[in-house]
């Protein structure tokens, strides 16, 4: 196969940027060209919700400058993303349709999760044996314009990932608004982050230990890359104190607003996590886009299980809401099961799989805050619990295969008027809601009565065969009202056959 040339747009709040990178099929990524345009797009988003017009003027004079610069370089294929400046805006689809039409270039705006799942992409991608360094207690401190993304490993797991609204634009902007004195700033934004991070810290650390800190950002990083290559012994790791005498020292020359409030923000980060070394990569989301593309592509295989990580985010949720992990697992696995069974009916793929296995661990999650809201409330914790890596419409399509596994199925005219479902999400949300009713009607007793199941079509029927010597007159008698959904939405009639197992 011949080597692609692709181009990798952030269209950020601090700067716009792209990088053109060379990738090769089972190669690493080797980056062409980069190119950068500083653009204050961040104040006017999230201070007035639309850009003036001059900013527009600029950002469209710009991204033509791009495409330009892409025609040059023939390349192949190109993603353009907008982050929070873009997704905060009041009139974004106007803000892209301009810009679509001014451009050629078409923009699509990430979700907050979205983005730091490419930005955590990006840092895998760097290598240096990321698989190793997480294989400690690691956080990843991933520093926006509009807020922070604060993300925790043990034992090479992702257990908690939290958005924290304190990102150099915001800050930068309270700092505005309380007039605050030169000499007072840095007390100040210790205040103000201190606050923040210590009710993470309180709400999610524990007794983890936390020995590693990975910077990704916009304004320290790519200077302390700088400085590395100007000083052999400055290793790719520091150590806090190596960090703290560095900015003492004042060798972050461009020391602008916006640099100090990112490295007060990593200085405070590392204080109240106690990490005692600092790993700034200087990857961009550029990186994290361009290698999502080629591994989406199957150009590279990546090294790390980042569908294990979304996985693990839902695990940690279903438990921070005192979920029942055996039977979570347990109706994961037996949903996981007839999804397997049953691909000829419904169609799916991978990537619907995985909506179906965190819908069962989270199924139930809305008892810790209601017995008799169950549905309702746990499709209000799924929408509201960032689920890194799932798009907001992902997570949609999760919130209501939870909610309608314990109310009364909405059908497509009723979900419309009130959210902005699609006719292929809903029929998404009909299959695997149909796929988990099911499930829980085989553990109706939440005493996972089986552990080994076949699952047959055969003649029109879906057969259901459990091993085991223990009475299943409840999942029984339960299992008819439970299947009648599945045989609307497949036609398709299940039958739950018991095998029992002598001795």
């Amino acid at each position: 196969m011949k080597k692609k040339l692709f181009a990798a747009i952030d269209v950020g709040s601090y700067e716009l940027s792209m990088k053109i990178c060379e990738i090769a099929a089972g190669k690493e990524l080797k980056q062409i060209d980069y190119i950068r345009h500083r653009i204050d797009l961040g104040t006017e988003s999230y201070s007035k919700g639309i850009l003036s017009y001059e900013r527009m003027e600029e950002l469209c004079h710009v991204l033509r400058e791009f495409r330009q610069i892409m025609d040059s370089y023939k390349v192949d294929d190109y993603k353009a993303y907008g982050t929070s400046a873009i997704r905060e805006l009041n009139n974004t689809i106007i803000v892209l349709d301009q810009i679509k039409n001014r451009t050629g270039l078409t923009i699509d705006v990430l979700s907050n999760s979205e983005q730091r799942f490419l930005d955590y992409k990006s840092v895998a991608s760097a290598g240096d044996g990321f698989e190793t360094i997480i294989g400690k207690g690691t956080a990843i401190l991933d520093i926006g314009g509009g807020s922070i993304q604060l993300s925790l490993f043990d034992k090479d797991t992702l257990v908690t990932t939290q958005n924290i609204r304190i990102g150099v634009f915001r800050l930068n902007e309270v700092l505005r608004q309380i007039a605050a004195k030169p000499s007072h700033t840095g007390a100040l934004l210790e205040e103000i982050i201190g606050e923040q991070l210590n009710v993470f810290k309180k709400l999610h650390l524990k007794d983890r230990a936390i020995e590693n800190l990975i910077v990704v950002d916009d304004y320290v990083s790519p200077m302390l890359c700088r400085q590395k290559e100007k000083d052999a012994e400055m290793t790719g790791y520091l150590s806090r104190r190596t960090f703290q005498k560095i900015l003492e020292d004042g060798l972050l020359k461009e020391m602008t607003s916006s640099v100090l409030i990112s490295s007060k923000l990593i200085e405070c980060t590392m204080e109240v996590l106690g990490a005692n070394y600092l790993w700034a990569p200087g990857v961009t989301l550029c990186d994290g886009i361009a290698y999502d593309y080629a591994v989406n592509n199957k150009l590279i295989r990546p090294e790390h299980d980042f569908e294990k990580d979304i996985e693990a985010c839902a695990r940690n949720i279903s438990n921070r809401y005192q979920g029942s992990r055996k039977r979570g697992e347990a109706l994961e696995r037996i949903a996981l099961s007839i999804f397997d069974a049953t691909k000829k009916l419904h169609g799916l793929g991978r990537r619907e799989r995985m909506y179906l296995g965190i819908a069962a661990l989270l199924q139930d999650c809305g008892r810790y805050v209601s017995l008799t809201q169950v549905g309702d409330c746990s499709y209000n914790i799924v929408m509201n619990t960032e689920i890194i890596g799932l798009s907001h419409a992902e997570r949609e399509i999760v919130a209501n295969i939870v909610r309608f596994n314990h109310e009364n199925f909405k059908y497509y005219e009723e979900i419309a008027s009130t959210s902005a479902i699609d006719k292929k999400d809903f029929m998404i949300i009909a299959k695997l809601t149909a796929i988990l009713r099911l499930s829980c009607a085989m553990d109706s007793s939440n005493k996972q009565k089986f552990s080994t199941m076949k699952v047959s079509l055969d003649e029109g029927e879906l057969i259901l065969k459990v091993d085991t010597d223990v009475n299943m007159e409840l999942e029984k008698g339960l299992f008819e009202e439970k299947a009648r959904f599945f045989e609307e939405v497949y036609n398709v009639r299940p039958v739950l056959k018991q095998k029992k197992t002598v001795g």
